[in-house]
């Protein structure tokens, strides 16, 4: 698979993280392997998510190629960008073709991407994950490895505005692969939440305690921040649901007059 525009990509992501003074808190990355098929289920918490999850790969020098929505491929600038990336497109809507497309990238030996929340959880823990990540990587064969990343919800995500004022930490941890069987998918779908809840507890721990001060609105609610609770959130997101849907009805009935 031919990689002309990742390499800059990088290129770019680390000067730009350079500019920002970001600095990086990183364990585990030795369990990415530096050669083989591989599956990461990362966690969502921003709209960056998708540039530190590839991040985590690099000490091993992998490319990830991320399951992602196809609303960003379907836009004008960001989709000749991820097609370029050789990312994968999901339609919620007909999730097989993706399913499909997954395995025969992990067929080639390349590292993919899913975030199994499907979407950025607005209480900055790990929500109610689909079956796809296990099924996909008990199918393919492949280690299933979870990622946490911690710190990116500080510079966009929903519901607050975008900040990308300099010094902030960003941690990423990688925890030991899962080896899906297939056998009980929903069985090793929870395990595979509980692997990714126990390393997202480690990582809120070990994070700078003078950048996330209780109250912060980027820490848990669970922890002594101010985000919403799950419950709240999951109000949230239906809300969100329902207002996205209510716009699409409303173009439709304009399209027909």
């Amino acid at each position: 698979m031919r990689d002309l525009t990742y390499p800059p990509i990088i290129v770019t992501a680390k000067a730009a993280f350079k500019a920002l003074g970001l600095r990086f808190r990183m364990e585990g990355t030795e369990h990415i392997p530096r050669t083989g098929p591989a599956l990461l289920a990362v966690n969502h918490v921003s709209y960056v998510d998708f540039v530190f999850g590839g991040f985590a790969a690099q000490p091993s020098k992998r490319l990830v190629r991320f399951m992602a929505k196809k609303e960003i491929f379907d836009h004008r600038f960001g989709g000749p960008l991820m097609r370029s990336l050789h990312h994968i497109e999901v339609d919620r809507g007909e999730g097989l073709g993706s399913y499909k497309e997954a395995l025969r990238y992990l067929a080639m030996g390349e590292v993919v991407g899913i975030f199994p929340e499907a979407t950025i959880s607005r209480s900055f823990e790990i929500k109610e994950i689909k079956t796809g990540a296990t099924r996909i990587a008990a199918e393919a064969g492949v280690p299933l490895i979870p990622v946490i990343l911690w710190g990116t919800q500080r510079m966009l995500t929903k519901d607050h505005p975008k900040d990308f004022s300099r010094g902030k930490t960003i941690a990423i941890t990688v925890g030991e692969p899962l080896h899906p069987s297939g056998q009980d998918p929903v069985a090793e779908t929870a395990e595979l939440h509980r692997a990714m809840s126990d390393l997202l507890d480690r990582t809120i721990r070990a994070y700078p305690a003078d950048e996330q001060p209780p109250g912060s609105w980027w820490l848990p609610a669970s922890y002594g921040g101010t985000a919403p609770t799950p419950e709240q959130a999951k109000e949230l997101d239906a809300a969100e649901k329902r207002e996205r849907a209510r716009r699409r009805a409303a173009r439709r009935a304009g399209t027909k007059r």
